[in-house]
């Protein structure tokens, strides 16, 4: 993937435009470090810095058709691409670059071949014919964009805000799943799955097809012309994924290009619970793991860095990206250009430690559709801008389109946690490969507890975040911050430590309406406070704020799991000793 930005209709063509329009694509470049490419035509720039993965060689942008009437550019990957050569026989591609389909499909279909993409993807199209363009996201909003209206009329699409903040009047993000047509100056929802209206599904619970599911989602993701990896924690997402990858990576053109042992990435401060983790499942499955350790100095040092980068304040997003920042740019300087991530697993499944407190199978799903529809704002932008600060990818297959649409169509009563039955959080999820002849993880691991990623590198790492901006924000500031900060005011001294930062980077009113606000208790949205009444007095994003649940979910886990089918016997040594803190339970490894 790379970084992309377009001015459209602008009122200049002047050389000087041209210039400011390279040094605005500029501050996008460690987006795509590989190479560079500006296109004008007339009133329009379509600019482009590559981060090369398919066809490094020849797939430089902006894309063009036969006769370079259409011009794209276009920061995604689009894994159905050689199907979709198929069903184009008399047009002729110019590069292998899996993006190169799209100038090509939109000759043959019109604006209305978005939904035939399976991929991620942000592209600026341009129809020199009548000088009309479109923009559209993917999905989810697993890549990010951002769009901005210039005072001279002119449309303004970026990867980052960075891109557009200084020339645009107002911007904001593009919602995903949408288009932007020229033609009719508004925004059309291109992506309209069942899940979407928070209907509640009745589709019976069949593990096998949702197994078959997650294995396709993880294989077509293995598109690649250059070194990857995974990313591995030791939980139970990412080490799916990671077992699913080390099982069918010999078969794929990449391991005949870089060879059939998985490299693995993992990151936190010593004696952390995912580096044990980590290593555990590296050993089982067999890869070559690469352990990096921080400490708590070293993540706060680089604080600054990385809210310029992910370009919020949001607190949870900030604990859980400054690792995957320190963590992504030794991944990159080992020669690595993509990784795969385990982010999405969470709100498909209800993955989060509040979800144990959900009143019905009617509150738990619509939250879980609530969770992924704002999964741009969070989890998809850390890992997006966390990453390609450093030139590295981040693909996430449990947000593949099609997996979505089945493991959302389950009934979600068989997604209810519900501990006398011996059904943890994400139970069917564990189920679906729970394989006794097979296995793909140990079982001590398949029903390892959720840990947020913010706290399994390290319970020490928060804590020492709360200290340090103890330290740099008084009392008096936070007494007066709904009057320096009126909108999404901050409530805790490190909240207001992280607004400080990203208000001298960005201090644009449009900037500050991008990033979302609320109460919230671990990481539920605004509406499942109500779940507890407890929770209101303990608003904080940690999965240790869920009062009575961090550690509940594994009371009488031995005789209520292994009493179930799947017959799983989990080891005492797993059960963690418990020790209250001041925002909760904490666990001891």
């Amino acid at each position: 993937m790379c970084g992309i930005l377009a001015v459209l209709g602008c009122s200049d063509n002047s050389q000087a435009k041209r210039v400011r329009v390279l040094e605005l694509s500029r501050r996008l470049k460690h987006r795509g470090p590989d190479w560079s490419g500006l296109h004008q035509h007339d009133d329009c720039y379509l600019a482009h810095q590559r981060l090369a993965i398919v066809d490094p060689t020849s797939g430089d942008q902006p894309l063009f058709n036969e006769d370079k009437s259409i011009i794209v550019t276009v920061n995604g990957e689009i894994y159905n691409h050689e199907e979709l050569r198929q069903q184009l026989p008399h047009h002729k591609f110019r590069t292998g670059s899996d993006c190169d389909v799209i100038a090509h499909l939109y000759e043959e279909h019109g604006e209305n071949f978005v939904d035939m993409l399976d991929g991620i993807f942000s592209f600026v199209l341009l129809d020199t014919r009548d000088n009309s363009f479109l923009v559209a996201r993917d999905a989810i909003g697993v890549t990010s964009l951002y769009i901005g209206w210039g005072l001279d009329g002119s449309v303004w699409i970026s990867s980052e805000l960075k891109g557009l903040i200084d020339d645009c009047e107002n911007f904001k993000s593009f919602p995903p799943g949408h288009l932007y047509s020229s033609k009719e100056r508004e925004f059309r929802r291109w992506y309209n799955p069942p899940w979407f209206s928070e209907a509640i599904p009745s589709a019976p619970y069949d593990p096998l097809a949702l197994r078959i599911a997650f294995e396709k989602a993880v294989i077509k993701r293995l598109m690649t012309d250059v070194p990857f990896g995974v990313l591995l924690s030791g939980g139970l997402d990412s080490s799916l994924v990671a077992s699913i990858t080390a099982r069918y990576l010999k078969d794929t053109k990449a391991a005949k290009q870089w060879g059939a042992k998985l490299h693995s990435f993992c990151v936190g401060l010593e004696g952390s619970p995912d580096l044990k983790a980590g290593k555990e499942v590296a050993d089982y499955l067999g890869t070559v793991h690469h352990e990096f350790h921080f400490t708590v100095q070293d993540g706060i040092d680089a604080i600054e860095e990385v809210i310029y980068h992910i370009e919020t304040y949001d607190l949870t997003t900030i604990r859980a990206a400054t690792p995957m920042f320190l963590m992504s740019r030794k991944i990159k300087s080992l020669g690595v250009k993509w990784v795969i991530s385990g982010e999405g697993s969470d709100e498909i499944f209800g993955g989060y430690l509040y979800f144990h407190k959900a009143p019905n199978k009617e509150e738990f799903h619509q939250e879980t559709c609530r969770k992924i529809k704002a999964l741009h704002k969070y989890d998809c932008l850390r890992a997006n801008k966390s990453t390609f600060a450093w030139g590295l990818e981040a693909r996430v297959p449990f947000l593949d389109k099609e997996f979505i649409s089945v493991a959302m169509n389950i009934d979600p009563e068989h997604k209810m946690i519900k501990r006398e039955e011996g059904r943890i959080e994400k139970w069917v999820l564990r189920k679906a490969f729970d394989d006794e002849e097979n296995p793909y993880l140990p079982k001590h691991i398949l029903y390892r507890q959720k840990e947020q990623f913010s706290d399994g590198v390290g319970y020490n790492w928060i804590d020492g975040l709360k200290d340090h901006a103890d330290k740099h924000v008084t009392n008096k500031m936070l007494l007066n911050a709904p009057h320096i900060f009126p909108h999404n005011t901050p409530n805790t001294k490190e909240a207001y430590y992280y607004r400080m930062i990203f208000e001298r980077f960005f201090p644009q009113n449009s900037a500050r309406l991008t990033v979302p606000g609320g109460p919230s208790v671990a990481c539920s949205t605004e509406k499942a406070i109500e779940w507890d009444a407890d929770w209101s007095n303990n608003l904080d994003p940690s999965g240790r704020a869920a009062l009575g649940v961090h550690v509940s979910a594994y009371e009488n886990l031995v005789n209520s799991v292994s009493s179930s089918s799947s017959k799983a016997i989990i080891p005492e040594n797993i059960i963690p000793k418990i020790e209250i803190s001041p925002i909760g339970v904490a666990i001891k490894s």
